[in-house]
């Protein structure tokens, strides 16, 4: 009895010193990890409070996105602003990130389980060489917990760098809302005045013969134009807002046609617009050449414009098409 009595002191002697030795430490570095988040937190938002895109270098970078411990998440725009850089789509897409952070720090959904920071090439390359980074712009999602995963990579080439769509990958990765706000633009409501007011005056100084209401060829020159904007994927632009062109960083080569059936740069829209435009002006001639009064020798003339008009332009058309969607001409096996 006497044994088994000192046994159980014993084992509970161990119990104790083993929870003085290895308990009481736990609890300090619980402390001191407190402690670093909230030193973290609040020096994030003291500089958000200043400026809604933090920017940053290497130091920076590593001790606030990368290091633990971290209870909020870090969108980070990596990306190439200096003027050497000749980085035009940089630029628009940091205006578009600036209005995207400027509507989140001025929402009234504000917290601190959200930050922006911009890392540029020229302050944080070493950044880059650790994240094997070759490409600016590009926006990545450090999420609160664990590393980065594939789709914390927003398809910039897919989505486009509006504000609208990045904030919608946003609210897929992190599950916060924001309600992008716009600063006003007046431009197109002048522009639109403008166009009244020419249109208004025109009809006013017309006003004892209006006949030219009834123009047929002046209403289809103005439906042929709207044809060919839409065609053309004009409205693709206003809704995705893609960049005009993508240079490499490393080649310096400009790309004016996107490699993928999925997405477009604004410069191919209007190469597309061009193209449309010349197939259909040769239409139009072989028409004329077909109905026209004029003499034969003019007329042989129009029907050889035409004709070279349609088969130029819809030949680099097809080119195009054939660029884009890989495998054209398409084969069909019959089993």
């Amino acid at each position: 009895m006497a044994a088994r009595w000192w046994f159980l002191c014993a084992s509970a002697t161990m119990a104790v010193a083993l929870l003085l030795i290895y308990g009481v430490p736990s609890a300090s570095a619980q402390r001191k990890k407190e402690m670093v988040l909230s030193e973290k937190v609040s020096q994030l938002m003291e500089w958000t409070n200043k400026r809604p895109v933090i920017r940053m270098n290497g130091d920076k970078f590593r001790r606030l996105v990368k290091a633990p411990p971290r209870n909020y998440s870090v969108i980070v725009m990596f990306t190439a602003l200096q003027l050497h850089r000749q980085c035009v789509v940089c630029k628009q897409a940091d205006e578009e990130f600036q209005i995207l952070a400027n509507s989140w720090r001025y929402s009234s959904a504000f917290t601190n389980r959200i930050f922006f920071a911009m890392v540029d090439f020229d302050e944080g390359s070493d950044v880059f060489q650790m994240l094997n980074m070759n490409s600016a712009p590009t926006f990545i999602n450090f999420p609160a917990k664990g590393k980065p995963k594939r789709g914390d990579t927003y398809e910039l080439q897919v989505r486009g760098f509006s504000a609208e769509q990045i904030a919608r990958w946003i609210a897929d990765r992190t599950d916060v809302n924001i309600r992008v706000i716009r600063p006003p633009n007046y431009a197109g409501p002048l522009m639109l005045g403008l166009l009244l007011a020419v249109i208004g005056g025109l009809v006013y100084l017309r006003r004892s013969n209006m006949e030219f209401l009834f123009n047929k060829t002046g209403w289809a020159f103005a439906a042929l134009c709207f044809v060919l904007a839409m065609t053309s994927g004009q409205m693709w632009n206003h809704i995705r807002g893609p960049p005009y062109a993508h240079k490499n960083p490393h080649t310096g080569h400009v790309n004016y046609i996107h490699g993928s059936s999925q997405a477009q740069f604004v410069a191919e829209t209007h190469i597309v617009l061009l193209f449309n435009g010349g197939v259909t002006l040769g239409m139009v001639l072989l028409c004329e050449a077909a109905t026209s009064d004029m003499d034969i020798g003019k007329r042989k003339i129009m029907c050889v414009a035409g004709i070279g008009l349609v088969v130029l332009f819809f030949s680099w058309m097809l080119s195009i098409f054939r660029s884009k969607y890989h495998g054209y001409p398409y084969s069909f096996l019959m089993s």
